[in-house]
């Protein structure tokens, strides 16, 4: 379903991943060229570089450019859940664990729900290597707010 337009249980509208890509230009996510893959009936996926816009001193993927990457899959999927003419989401709470270090290539991110409440949502992000190997995990909390 990655270019098709996908209507599933939980997104409030069609989403294509051009949209969504789209919301990308000037800011974080072009800085970074984080680029939204998938979609799925209940997640989202994004690669990154692993380059010297990501990278920390020791030549590996530093762990914030990896929080910037979990933060913006959970934040994108979770407004992609809500009716965002009526309501916004704002993180109030991330954390990661980096499980290995990355050296090249590119990771990719996945956001599934962990909750998808009136209030509140959480969304675990995994980051994987180009190898398939889990890079780290994290975990996002989000409030839903009223415009």
């Amino acid at each position: 379903m990655s270019a098709s337009t996908t209507k599933a249980a939980i997104w409030q509208r069609p989403v294509t991943v051009d949209g969504i890509n789209n919301w990308g230009r000037v800011n974080m996510m072009e800085h970074l060229d984080i680029t939204f893959t998938e979609v799925g009936d209940d997640y989202l996926k994004a690669t990154m570089p692993v380059d010297h816009r990501t990278m920390q001193p020791l030549g590996m993927l530093h762990g914030g450019a990896s929080v910037v990457l979990a933060e913006t899959l959970g934040s994108t999927a979770a407004s992609m859940c809500i009716d965002i003419e009526k309501q916004y989401c704002v993180g109030i709470e991330i954390n990661a664990n980096h499980l290995r270090g990355v050296r090249q290539g590119r990771v990719t991110g996945t956001a599934r729900p962990v909750h998808v409440g009136r209030k509140t949502q959480v969304w675990q992000v995994d980051i994987h290597d180009d190898q398939g190997r889990l890079a780290a995990v994290s975990r996002l909390t989000l409030a839903i707010l009223d415009r």
